[in-house]
């Protein structure tokens, strides 16, 4: 393999294609059916869907074969399989990622939009194009910069889903309806993860859980006159805190019952260890701090393991809270608060779901009438060992591409997927990764993709899967 010449073709291929294909994709608001109950009247995913499958076929890949996977009442599904070349062995690759979309967040700055696809400074600013609509068409141009040089490779497939920000809740079905198409997959390629920096290869070797829903308190059954009630009606919204400080210390944020924590790992706590040398003040500096806050956790590793494998509560939204210019001189009748518990690796999400709920209904202050009704229960990932050539492949292709040694990280959110795929093939090897480096803002405003960035870890997947295919010759 001539890396220097697969780099440029990647990149080629990045610029005169990707980001062409990736500015059309930011510009369709293919939210995900969580944040969408009618996206099939609307059509959105079956656009990006088809704008995909257009460019996928349009690939100089021999043998290659796409469609589209649709089951009945579920989001569809994205597929390809690009058959083995000569000499790659018996083995099969599994790519992963998804076309669907978080909503607009508000706070975008002047210039800058959700579906307004913004080149800047080699950032692709928009919606989804970092998480992660640039996977499919990164594996395929991976795949034809092998092709093009001859290069030995395994089978590669691809699943394509538009369901992940909603939890991947359609991905088992299609899982069980695809399993005869991809026989045997030994290696697991997700490109929907993150990067510690821009400066080296990132694989991510942990996710934490998530527990979520809405805390609901009512004391009324419409809004008083404050003057007339308060001191005798109790607030709703203190009452919601008081239900929040039997999860957290407000003082210091730290989760409380202990079945919400879980044990680190050595291998993990070492990881952190050296993640923090690489990232220095990176860490947190990747975070755009208002003011003068300072973090939870202290700099280096306690920073690292705060937000990989240790539990956190957020609260994401609120209901029932008039905004500021509208709001009278009445006690509200009813405090709603969305809530996020981010949960360790190895922690069951269904278990500690229904313990959250316990814990927040339980005995309500002053018999109000409250509620915690669950929308999304998800378990974390643990990276099974690294077997030696995936090591060794990485950190090569990372040094090769980026003139820097791989980096290892947990991550802290919650990829669903992850834990299905582990589920399923048990015995592979994987390869989580992506573009989602410092300030790249997935889910929030402003978000991009770092375009040289995602253009060297193309060709690192495919340095990467070729030596797989070498691994199994």
């Amino acid at each position: 393999m001539d890396s220097e010449r697969l780099r440029h073709a990647v990149s080629r291929c990045w610029d005169a294609e990707i980001v062409p294909a990736l500015a059309d994709y930011i510009r369709i608001p293919a939210k995900s059916p969580h944040f969408d109950a009618d996206w099939a009247a609307h059509g959105q995913l079956d656009r990006v869907v088809a704008d995909a499958l257009a460019w996928a076929r349009k690939r100089p890949i021999p043998g290659l074969a796409v469609d589209v996977v649709r089951l009945p009442g579920r989001t569809p599904v994205l597929w390809f399989d690009a058959p083995a070349t000569s000499g790659a062995g018996d083995a099969t690759v599994l790519v992963y990622g998804h076309l669907d979309k978080q909503p607009e967040m508000s706070g975008w700055r002047e210039g800058l939009g959700p579906w307004t696809p913004v080149l800047e400074d080699g950032k692709l600013y928009g919606r989804g194009g970092a998480d992660d609509g640039y996977a499919m068409y990164a594996a395929l141009a991976a795949i034809e910069a092998l092709d093009a040089q001859r290069v030995p490779r395994p089978r590669c497939v691809g699943l394509i889903e538009t369901c992940e920000e909603s939890g991947s809740y359609d991905l088992p079905a299609y899982l069980a309806q695809l399993a005869p198409r991809m026989g045997p997959v030994d290696f697991v390629v997700g490109l929907d993860s993150g990067a510690g920096d821009y400066e080296r290869a990132w694989s991510t070797t942990s996710l934490r859980g998530m527990a979520s829903g809405t805390l609901s308190v009512g004391v009324l059954t419409e809004g008083v006159h404050s003057g007339d009630a308060s001191g005798v009606v109790p607030s709703s919204f203190r009452i919601a805190r008081l239900l929040l400080d039997r999860i957290e210390d407000a003082a210091s944020g730290r989760v409380l019952p202990p079945g919400f924590h879980a044990p680190i790992p050595g291998e993990r706590i070492a990881q952190a260890h050296a993640a923090a040398e690489i990232l220095g003040a990176g860490m947190l500096g990747r975070f755009p701090w208002a003011g003068g806050t300072r973090p939870m956790a202290e700099p280096g590793v306690e920073a690292v393991l705060a937000r990989t494998w240790r539990p956190a509560l957020s609260v994401t939204g609120a209901d029932g809270l008039p905004p500021i210019a509208s709001a009278g001189n009445v006690l509200r009748p009813a405090t709603r608060l969305k809530l996020s518990l981010r949960l360790p690796p190895t922690v069951d999400g269904e278990a500690a779901s229904a313990e959250l709920r316990r814990l927040l209904e339980a005995d309500p202050p002053h018999g109000a009438q409250v509620t915690f009704e669950l929308d999304h229960a998800a378990s974390g990932w643990n990276a099974p060992a690294t077997a030696p050539w995936l090591a060794a492949a990485l950190d090569h292709a990372s040094r090769t591409h980026y003139g820097a040694a791989a980096g290892a990280l947990g991550e802290g959110g919650t990829i669903p997927f992850m834990g299905m795929l582990g589920d399923v093939f048990p015995r592979a090897q994987f390869l989580i990764t992506g573009v989602l480096g410092p300030k790249s803002n997935a889910h929030g405003p402003n978000e991009f993709l770092h375009v040289d960035y995602a253009a060297r870890l193309t060709a690192c997947v495919a340095e990467v899967i070729a030596a797989h295919g070498a691994s199994r010759a």
